[in-house]
């Protein structure tokens, strides 16, 4: 039995990687399903893929959130759950950090998030759920990741903040926290296939299971967060990571 029956469901970020693969597995659920993004060809290619609704949204733009719940607000669309997928992620040594990567990273990550989902909570359906993807790099210290971790680590006592607050509505609300993933963003970081390659090998080395994870893996848990058989769990951090924290804790 389709576990997403009946449940309207919103993916920001769903054009790619984890938000699509998590698209997908919603539909296969039986959901019906929004995806979010800010690339219009991207958008429409990926919806008609899916067979989802897709809407423009730029989440480092609240006037184009504005339009993204005007669209939903014709539609009549009512929500029961959202995934807080859309992100970046850039790097930079402590020393080397400017204005300029600071204010990119939190405008995307947090500021982005926050008022994404201010102007959906008035849709979604007492009893829903909210789910961020959050990242293991938020409590991994990991060189370089200094303004992203902090932008995933600002979710995940938001996330906290958010459970004690929706309670009263029967919302529940929790991070997904993914370890290394195999998806598109490290050729947005400008590496490679022989780069990526070989972050991909010495990275893996540190994993326990010694893969990255599938983007696959990431929506199984989505599609259980955002349905019934979760009903009792809120406020709550899951990380998905191969067992990466716990050897960095042995290495």
């Amino acid at each position: 039995m389709a576990r997403l029956t009946q449940l309207t469901t919103l993916i920001t970020g769903g054009n790619s990687g984890i938000g699509y693969a998590t698209a997908k597995k919603f539909k296969e659920e039986g959901a019906v399903v929004i995806i979010t993004g800010r690339n219009a060809h991207a958008v429409a290619q990926a919806a008609e893929e899916l067979d989802a609704v897709g809407l423009i949204s730029d989440q480092a733009d609240l006037s184009s959130l504005d339009g993204l719940v005007a669209a939903l607000n014709v539609a009549e669309s009512k929500l029961d759950a959202i995934f807080l997928n859309a992100g970046i992620a850039t790097f930079a040594p402590f020393e080397q950090m400017t204005e300029a990567h600071y204010d990119e990273i939190m405008n995307v990550n947090v500021k982005g998030v926050l008022f994404t989902l201010q102007k959906l909570l008035p849709l979604l359906n007492n009893g829903g759920s909210i789910i961020f993807n959050t990242s293991v790099n938020a409590t991994l210290g990991m060189p370089n990741s200094g303004v992203y971790a902090a932008s995933k680590a600002a979710l995940i006592a938001l996330s906290r903040v958010l459970a004690t607050e929706l309670a009263p509505r029967q919302i529940r609300v929790n991070c997904i926290s993914p370890g290394p993933v195999e998806t598109p963003v490290y050729e947005k970081l400008g590496m490679d296939s022989e780069q990526i390659a070989g972050f991909s090998k010495l990275l893996s080395e540190k994993i326990l299971l010694k893969r990255f994870a599938q983007a696959e893996e990431i929506a199984q848990l989505a599609v259980f967060l955002a349905g019934k058989e979760s009903s009792f769990i809120t406020g709550t951090e899951i990380v998905v990571d191969g067992g990466i924290t716990v050897n960095a804790v042995l290495n």
